[in-house]
């Protein structure tokens, strides 16, 4: 079978696999979309799809001359994706269904194009998962740390500063006369989970060793922690010296976009100290003696 006709039957169990399960799954893309444009804390999922596409795009060449087999592995991963689907309608398991989204993605993909191209996408299906919004569970265990841990932060650095802070809960007192609640929404959830996008996009394409990869993805939490926490000091500073109005506008407009070059800059700066801990390759010739070729006459 030639090339054009393996991709034009790559294409028709593409299409009919893609209307399937868009149709059986499309009260969950619905609930994901409704998501993504009312949960500030899950809004970057909206662009992990985009991203994928992205990087899908930057692999083209390695895709091309990989072999088209298409595996049954993957129907038997779309038939788990559909239980798993089936479980959370059962069982009211959101996530659940989510999670049998991507699941069920990387099933087509193994199916329509076979172990090869699936091997060769893995962490682009793999990063499909941070579309979708942390379990409750998961949620409430992280954001109420996120939220203590900004506060506790937020109370040091500007008794640093000078400021008498007096704290009751999230509620700070400023100088005994400023009151500033540090809410769920100053938990910095929603920088985490931008951060760990960007950082997952960054270590995919960059040119690095894969530990070098793992540190600038990981690394993404305590940087996200400290821009929030840079923000949350900032802001409490113009509540001393301006209005209330202008320091939550500051806190949710200027200072939630200015983090995100922020944030980028601070991996970019590990991402050059690491290019500085390692020492180049050495090929060998500098080291390698030389041997002349002698006749010694006895």
């Amino acid at each position: 079978m030639g090339r054009a006709a393996r991709y034009v039957r790559s294409g028709v169990r593409l299409t009919v696999l893609t209307i399937s399960l868009v149709w059986s799954f499309a009260p969950v893309i619905s609930g994901l979309l409704r998501d993504w444009h009312t949960n500030d804390n899950y809004s970057v999922g909206q662009l992990v799809p985009l991203a994928a596409i992205y990087l899908l795009w930057q692999e083209r060449r390695r895709l091309t001359p990989l072999p088209m087999q298409p595996s049954y592995w993957g129907a038997l991963l779309i038939v788990v994706a559909q239980a798993l689907l089936g479980i959370g309608l059962i069982y009211l398991l959101e996530s659940a269904e989510r999670y049998a989204l991507v699941l069920a993605i990387a099933g087509v993909v193994l199916f329509v194009w076979g172990r090869h191209v699936f091997h060769q996408l893995r962490w682009i299906l793999l990063f499909l998962f941070l579309m979708v919004p942390l379990p409750g569970r998961i949620h409430n265990l992280i954001s109420g740390p996120l939220q203590d841990l900004s506060t506790l932060g937020a109370v040091a650095a500007l008794e640093l500063a000078g400021v008498t802070v007096a704290r009751e809960g999230h509620v700070m007192l400023l100088n005994d006369r400023v009151p500033v609640n540090v809410a769920e929404a100053c938990s910095g959830l929603r920088m985490l989970t931008a951060f760990i996008v960007v950082a997952a996009v960054m270590a995919y394409v960059i040119d690095r060793p894969r530990w070098q990869k793992a540190v600038l993805l990981f690394s993404s939490v305590p940087v996200a922690i400290i821009c929030n926490l840079l923000r949350l000091v900032a802001t409490a500073l113009l509540f001393l010296v301006t209005s209330s109005q202008t320091a939550e506008r500051f806190f949710h407009d200027f200072a939630g976009w200015t983090m995100m070059p922020a944030a980028i800059l601070m991996l970019l700066g590990e991402l050059w100290i690491m290019s500085r801990l390692v020492l180049p390759a050495d090929d060998g010739r500098a080291s390698r003696p030389r041997v002349s070729a002698q006749c010694t006459v006895r």
